[in-house]
């Protein structure tokens, strides 16, 4: 493996800055000490939002010609390919993911999201007519109707653990392309591939005050960021209960706040696609150890086939490797830290209680002494009221719950406070849209998957509000200005 990124300072208004409260980064696969980094001084971190407000207000970025952002922002990627060794062994180290899932699934597929949405932001108009009944038009003597799309101002960009580097990506990208000023700030759990982000916007020569990083320890910074009046919107991923905490924060100064939040997504087998279980169970654990809001975590099929099933998929997750992340046939890693290792033996445990039954794993590995492992597990679940079937787990846990017919698959896929998405498999592709069309939730993938800059992604009732990727996730770092243009009598 190639050494980890170097740089541990954070960059504020186009200088980088240190601090003097180190904190330190675990490596969960081993429990070892990735690095120590200086948390971004308060003063700093206020410094960025004032300096952010000050660039966005001159125009200094805001101004520039939609082209000449989309330039600087390819060269801004450029230098973040110059790295792509370090910062994979940085993804690998600090999170735990499998290096191939941190090469694919992070670096190359993030790159190539970024390309994409600069050239789908360069097809969408700055402006364009707006339909207006030609009486209302004559009436009021107006010559255009225009709509007409500008930056929202500074944004504050939240980002997970669980897939760091894509996810800053998606926010940064759009967010920078539609001419806003934006402060990242990583989880304190994977700083340090974040801080790629600054050499970057040097490189790229952002200026001063554009862009910038910065990384703490606990929450002080998050909540100058998310609550201070000079930011006017907060793009976050992360679980729905910060969520909550954020758009409280957020609504005394009357922020737009975009939320990526929690899911409990259900894949439903009809009858004539049980056999297809078992791929469904391995992409639910596979690369990030269930730790994916998307993942797909409670599993519906047919009562009659609720057997077979549970023998098909248990064989799968005894078969995966559990393993160290640099090891190139492992294809489940450990969970990011003790206490969710703890989380999902404690759900585990609540989910016995209520009836369920452990069909395959449950447990720590035995044969690790160190680091964060969790078996990939497999629960037999008698109903959908079962609290693993209610509760967000975020590690490598499926539950089985049978259904009579496709009605009450869809009432219990539905049952669920969340609603990001979902998976429907049928040999009747037909049939199998028909009963995603009936399901509450974000995105519905009929017996395949995309992600792509093109199509957008997001949640119904807990899962959060707003859009990320597609035409819809960049206007979402838009404000809208409706233009009446007239002759002067």
């Amino acid at each position: 493996m190639a050494e980890i990124l170097a740089e541990r300072r954070s960059y504020v208004a186009g200088r980088w800055v240190t601090g003097e409260t180190p904190f330190e980064v675990w490596n969960p696969a081993d429990e070892s000490v990735v690095t120590a980094l200086p948390c971004t001084p308060i003063a700093e971190i206020e410094r960025a939002v004032l300096e952010a407000r000050r660039s966005f207000d001159s125009g200094a970025w805001a101004a520039t010609a939609p082209k000449d952002r989309a330039r600087v922002l390819h060269t801004f990627l450029d230098r973040l390919e110059q790295d792509r060794e370090a910062l994979v062994a940085t993804l690998v180290a600090e999170a735990g993911q499998p290096l191939a899932f941190a090469e694919r699934s992070q670096f190359l597929s993030g790159i190539m999201l970024a390309r994409n949405t600069i050239d789908l932001y360069l097809s969408m108009p700055e402006e364009q007519a707006n339909p207006v009944p030609v009486d209302e038009l004559t009436r009021g003597r107006v010559a255009l109707s225009i709509r007409r799309y500008e930056p929202v101002g500074v944004v504050t960009a939240i980002t997970p653990y669980n897939a760091a580097f894509i996810m800053a990506l998606q926010k940064i990208v759009p967010a920078l392309l539609t001419g806003n000023s934006v402060i990242l700030r990583p989880s304190p759990l994977t700083p340090v591939s974040s801080l790629i982000f600054g050499a970057a916007a040097e490189a790229a020569g952002l200026p001063p005050g554009v862009f910038g990083v910065v990384v703490e320890a606990g929450s002080a910074g998050a909540e100058l960021l998310t609550s201070h009046p000079a930011v006017d919107m907060v793009s976050f991923t992360g679980s729905t209960a910060i969520g909550a905490v954020i758009a409280a924060q957020a609504a005394p100064t009357i922020k737009r706040v975009a939320l990526e939040l929690g899911g409990k997504s259900a894949q439903i087998y009809l009858p004539d696609a049980v056999s297809r279980a078992g791929a469904g169970a391995a992409a639910v654990v596979g690369g990030m150890a269930g730790q994916a809001c998307v993942a797909a975590t409670r599993m519906l099929v047919p009562h009659e086939a609720k057997e077979q099933v549970l023998e098909q998929v248990s064989k799968v997750y005894a078969g995966l490797k559990v393993g160290a992340p640099t090891d190139p046939a492992t294809s489940l890693g450990p969970v990011i830290s003790a206490a969710q290792r703890a989380r999902c033996e404690h759900i585990i445990a609540e989910a016995v209680a209520a009836g369920a039954t452990v069909r395959q794993g449950g447990r720590r590995p035995p044969e690790f002494e160190r680091g964060y492992y969790f078996q990939p597990t497999v629960l037999d679940l008698p109903d959908n009221s079962n609290p693993a079937a209610q509760q967000e787990i975020f590690g490598p846990v499926l539950s089985v719950i049978g259904y009579r017919d496709l009605d009450d698959a869809v009432t219990i896929a539905n049952d669920s406070r969340y609603g990001l998405s979902a998976q429907v498999y049928s040999a009747d592709p037909a049939a199998a849209t028909a009963v995603a069309r009936r399901l509450r939730t974000g995105a519905v993938n009929v017996n395949t998957a995309v992600f792509s800059a093109y199509a957008p992604s997001g949640g119904y009732k807990h899962s959060g509000l707003g859009r990320e990727r597609g035409p819809d996730g960049i206007r979402a770092f838009q404000e809208v200005k409706h233009l009446a243009i007239g002759e002067f009598r």
